[in-house]
């Protein structure tokens, strides 16, 4: 797993399609989500971190470009 797509397959998978129209608020819904399935046990630990990590650094790169776009 190695771009925002394949988590978003990932949640797919499972009944669930995040879309707020904001990149940085879906990225952060997709992130409950993911801990919501991780927690019922659904998904494994490896699946989980892979994902999260993926989350973690696309919700790292959206902030910097809203910030970059702002100034």
């Amino acid at each position: 797993m190695a771009r925002l797509y394949d988590v978003q397959q990932l949640l797919k998978r499972f009944g669930i399609i995040v879309y707020m129209g904001n990149r940085l608020y879906d990225i952060e819904l997709m992130q409950i989500e993911l801990h919501g399935l991780y927690q019922a046990g659904v998904i494994d630990r490896l699946e989980y971190m892979e994902a999260e990590m993926v989350l973690r650094r696309e919700h790292r790169l959206e902030s910097e470009y809203q910030k970059k776009k702002e100034s």
